[in-house]
């Protein structure tokens, strides 16, 4: 039925399909930034606290009966680690998105969308219609503009602490605008929690902003904390409106209570070693910066290639020899990229070796 469709995209070099990768590669393609995916000590952890409870998996939405010990347990250690008033854990990042932009733009109001935000916002945005209105890239000004030309009874700006295929932080003046026009914020932390700031809690601590009543941070589990999930802080007036009114946190199955409890025990090993895990990062991040000579702030680093062919090719030729980093191709990118990603627990000489290997084949 999709036959023409699928040849298309095969002639594009924008296919798609599931693989099984050797478990022996070197990991940088994923979002597991700092090796925790592997961690069996930290697993056998998580194991050992929801044991101690009767009930072991979720079994229904959070407003039935489906929100666990573990899951309580879990907002208020976030909560209390990020000084917000309240957390909640939701099921991905995905329905953290969705959740969030869908609930809380409400008629009258006007979402200020940042145009490289994750394709969760996009998809929850385009519900909106006129509600929506893209700024440039990390551009403050365009923002302000965009600000001062549509105002509304509530104007919200959406934003990602890192953003995904770039690797590049967002601007601290686009926090210091939006707290200039009294704007709620929509903060994606999904790539800089863990790797941002002193105690690596993400781009807020990153720039030193205390958050406020107008502040909404969200993050995921599956990225930096070795699990799966998402979660959501906020103040506790918006996380009982979003209780109220967010349809993927009313409609479905409350998260994983093994996922979540997974997620709070590998959090709680990171603010144990936030030092050694900083110590890490910054050699990673001036590696980047000796080899390819290009500044890198997060653990992302994207080299841009000539076509989707060559991008393939590259990541082919990689695999090869036990090397494993993202071909990222359009429509997710607008120049296809091969994304390697700096984690944590691959050894620093691999990684430069990788970085060298690239640079110069595409200087070639």
């Amino acid at each position: 039925m999709y036959s023409s469709e699928l040849k298309a995209l095969k002639k594009a070099g924008r296919f798609r399909e599931r693989k099984l990768f050797d478990e022996d590669l070197e990991d940088m393609a994923s979002n597991d930034y700092l090796g925790l995916s592997s961690n069996k000590k930290q697993f056998n952890k998580a194991v050992k606290l929801v044991k101690k409870y009767h009930t072991l998996t979720p079994k229904a939405s959070m407003l039935v009966n489906g929100y666990h010990p573990i899951h309580q347990k879990f907002e208020k250690m976030m909560a209390a680690l990020h000084g917000v008033e309240e957390a909640i854990v939701v099921g991905s990042g995905y329905l953290a998105n969705m959740a969030l932009i869908e609930a809380l733009v409400r008629k009258g109001d006007m979402l200020f969308m940042d145009e490289e935000y994750h394709a969760s916002g996009v998809m929850a945005a385009a519900l909106l219609g006129e509600r929506v209105v893209k700024f440039r890239h990390n551009d403050v000004d365009d923002l302000r503009e965009k600000l001062e030309a549509y105002p509304a009874n509530r104007q919200i700006v959406a934003v990602e602490g890192v953003y995904s295929m770039g690797g590049d932080l967002c601007k601290k003046d686009i926090f210091d605008i939006a707290d200039e026009k009294k704007a709620l914020m929509i903060v994606d932390e999904a790539h800089s929690a863990g790797v941002l700031g002193k105690n690596l809690l993400g781009i807020f601590e990153h720039y030193k902003i205390e958050m406020n009543e107008r502040h909404i941070k969200m993050g995921t589990l599956g990225k930096a904390y070795g699990s799966y999930g998402a979660y959501i802080l906020a103040s506790s007036h918006i996380v009982s409106f979003l209780i109220n009114r967010a349809k993927p946190i009313i409609y479905s199955t409350a998260p994983s209570v093994f996922d979540t409890a997974l997620a709070q025990v590998n959090i709680e090993h990171i603010q144990k070693h936030t030092k050694k895990y900083r110590k890490k990062i910054l050699k990673r991040q001036r590696l980047v910066e000796k080899i390819l000579e290009k500044n890198c702030e997060s653990l992302i680093c994207p080299i841009v290639l000539p076509n989707n062919a060559s991008t393939l090719n590259m990541q082919k030729k990689l695999i090869a020899q036990g090397d494993l980093v993202g071909a990222i191709r359009q429509p997710t990118v607008k120049k296809p990229i091969l994304r390697v990603i700096l984690n944590v627990s691959v050894p620093l000489g691999k990684i430069k070796d990788i970085l060298v290997q690239i640079r110069d084949k595409t200087v070639q």
